[in-house]
């Protein structure tokens, strides 16, 4: 099996890596992906594989390639409050990436046919919340998942800016699929063996873009009622957020703010991680390199003229990376963190500020 891009030894070089060869293209993008570690989402005896190229799955998780997941991430053009449903969330390593971009106002909810799945992912998002720096430097839309199948949505639920379906796609299911969608929204999904990019540009008015040509295992049609009735998925409802929560949401950014402009002058921004010192290797190849997503699944990148016909190793070392040898790279600080600790007001408030996060 071979990936489209090098492996990386963590997740900061795999992205280096995804960048190198133009899979992520947008700032957004790459900070979602840096913000979030890949290996987070892995069991612990799987995590050596987290910073290849390669999808992974075990009984009934499953995560697609770094590519993949890149080329939806941009396809998808995410803005900060909008709506978003991932249809097959998974493992909700995607949905926690997207929850980072749109933002406290936005909408992120998930539908996943496999119960035990769903406890994994939110197993996973209550560790990100309660231990990841990353959540207090950005503004984050929580997703919320919900067990079923996603060709059963009750008909009478919201449409979306934002769709992806994380399994193939038969053609007789394209209309529906596009019924989730709002006009202007965008969906992205494996149709016809390819990834596809369909946005509404009116009530009946569609413009659709072949991105990758990809072979996923194909959706899991419906298991009727021994009535014959299927069993319809009810999205969760559009939540009203509280005073006490939009006056937090706002304190926080406040906070940030303030945040920024203390450290304007300096070197860094409060908010960004420390520069890492390393030398990066990055391994060039054709964009047609297989990527299998599973088993019975692989992806190619469709080829372009612009694609390096060389396949061999470079090793590339960046001054601007690299420090002293005798330094070592700073810890990275939580900024807003300390600053709510250092704010004169009672202790629960403070921690109800921080969300009552762990250190």
């Amino acid at each position: 099996m071979g990936g489209a891009v090098s492996a990386g030894e963590d997740n900061d070089e795999l992205i280096d890596n995804l960048k190198e060869a133009q899979y992520i293209r947008t700032e957004l993008v790459e900070q979602a992906f840096r913000a979030i570690d890949r290996a987070d989402y892995y069991l612990e005896e799987f995590k050596e594989n987290a910073y290849k190229d390669l999808a992974w799955k075990h009984g009934n998780i499953h995560l697609s390639a770094p590519c993949i997941y890149s080329e939806v991430m941009e396809a998808l053009d995410l803005q900060p409050g909008l709506s978003f449903l991932n249809l097959g969330s998974g493992t909700g390593y995607l949905s926690s990436m997207v929850g980072l971009i749109l933002g406290p106002f936005g909408v992120n909810h998930g539908v996943e046919l496999h119960s035990d799945v769903i406890e994994y992912a939110k197993q996973k998002l209550d560790f990100f919340i309660r231990t990841s720096d990353s959540f207090d430097k950005f503004d984050f839309c929580e997703p919320s998942f919900v067990t079923g199948n996603c060709l059963e949505i009750s008909p009478d639920c919201s449409q979306y800016d934002r769709v992806y379906c994380g399994a193939g796609v038969q053609k007789e299911h394209e209309e529906y699929m596009k019924s989730l969608l709002k006009v202007g929204g965008i969906l992205v999904m494996p149709l016809e063996e390819k990834l596809t990019k369909i946005t509404r540009t009116g009530p009946s008015a569609w413009e659709t873009k072949k991105i990758l040509a990809v072979s996923f295992a194909p959706l899991i049609q419906p298991c009727h009622s021994e009535s014959g009735k299927s069993r319809l998925v009810q999205l969760p409802p559009l939540a009203v957020r509280s005073l006490q929560d939009l006056a937090r949401i706002a304190i926080r950014g406040t906070i940030k703010k303030v945040i920024r402009q203390e450290t304007v002058s300096s070197s860094g921004n409060g908010l960004k991680n420390t520069p890492r010192a390393k030398r990066r290797r990055v391994r060039r190849r054709r964009m047609e390199t297989i990527v299998f997503l599973d088993k019975e699944v692989f992806a190619s990148r469709i080829s372009s003229p612009s694609d390096d016909n060389s396949c061999e190793d470079l090793e590339e070392e960046r001054e601007e990376d690299r420090a002293p040898p005798e330094s070592k790279p700073a810890l990275p600080v939580n900024f807003l963190r300390e600053k709510v600790l250092s704010l004169p007001l009672p202790d629960p408030l403070k921690y109800y500020l921080l969300y009552y996060r762990e250190k």
